[in-house]
């Protein structure tokens, strides 16, 4: 009993010990972007690096602001990135539904496929959608980056809700028609509540996908009043190749301000929706 014990509470401190790890690695590149964000140049080129800045200073902060639109570049990406979130919720959703409820060889070749586009690299789809959209006159407008991030992020949120809605028992609606309830009643006040932790978890992808996003904003958009946030902060680095480490780290710092609101908004949201979908089911 006594050796029981003992290795229990060593396989308990050797969990312990690795998620602290976890989270150490975790909080590591924040921890490193917020003592450089406030350090003097002088100190950023110690041999001894340190983790607290010796002397803090806002000296990168007004550089960052001053020397690049970041607030502009913001903003813009705020626009694109909830644009992005809302328009594939709204068109992952009802596909997802279908191809949950409605069980086909044509549905899981799709699903299939669907799994199987996640592994093509982002610049096969560049080509054709950018074909499509000088079609339409969107290549250089943020019009046109939201569909191409609502077109890169759709194939995992559709394979996400799909798994959502095939949670949701069927007796639920069955029972609504039951009681009288018509299809889209039985849609809108049975399933689509019980569906609200995956639809937040969704929004939650889209978003810092979109809001991540490099490499497709860095082809279309090509007008610098129009470019987003991580376009914006590339201009630190100067033609010869050198980082402006300072301003970069206080403005990417500014950067993560609105993915950390965003994210502990809506993870408030989550929770609420797992209890209430619990609660339902």
């Amino acid at each position: 009993m006594v050796i029981t014990k003992g290795r229990r509470a060593g396989g308990r401190a050797l969990q312990y010990t690795a998620l602290l790890g976890y989270l150490a690695f975790l909080a590591f590149p924040l921890v490193w972007l917020v003592s450089t964000a406030f350090k003097t140049s002088r100190e950023m080129a110690r041999l001894d690096p340190t983790w607290i800045p010796l002397e803090p200073t806002l000296d990168n902060f007004v550089q960052a602001l001053g020397e690049q639109d970041i607030i502009g570049a913001a903003q813009r990406s705020l626009v694109v990135a909830l644009a992005s979130a809302v328009l594939v919720v709204a068109m992952a959703l009802p596909a997802s539904y279908a191809l949950a409820r409605h069980r086909s060889r044509l549905n899981a070749a799709a699903l299939g496929w669907v799994l199987v586009s996640q592994v093509f690299p982002f610049i096969l789809l560049i080509i054709p959608l950018f074909m499509i959209l000088r079609q339409l006159g969107l290549v250089n407008s943020l019009a046109g980056l939201v569909i191409v991030h609502a077109t890169f992020c759709l194939p995992f949120v559709l394979w996400m809700l799909q798994g959502y809605v095939r949670g949701v028992p069927r007796e639920l609606e069955e029972a609504a028609g039951v009681d009288g309830a018509g299809r889209w009643r039985t849609l809108w006040s049975v399933v689509a509540p019980l569906l609200a932790p995956g639809v937040v978890a969704a929004l939650m992808f889209g978003f810092v996908s979109s809001w991540n996003e490099f490499l497709f904003a860095l082809i279309l958009l090509k007008d610098p009043q129009i470019q987003t946030l991580p376009l914006a902060l590339v201009r630190f680095t100067g033609p010869e190749g050198v980082v402006r480490l300072g301003p970069l780290a206080a403005a990417s710092l500014m950067a993560t301000v609105p993915s950390l609101v965003f994210f502990s908004f809506i993870q408030r949201r989550l929770k609420g929706g797992m209890v209430a979908g619990a609660v339902k089911g």
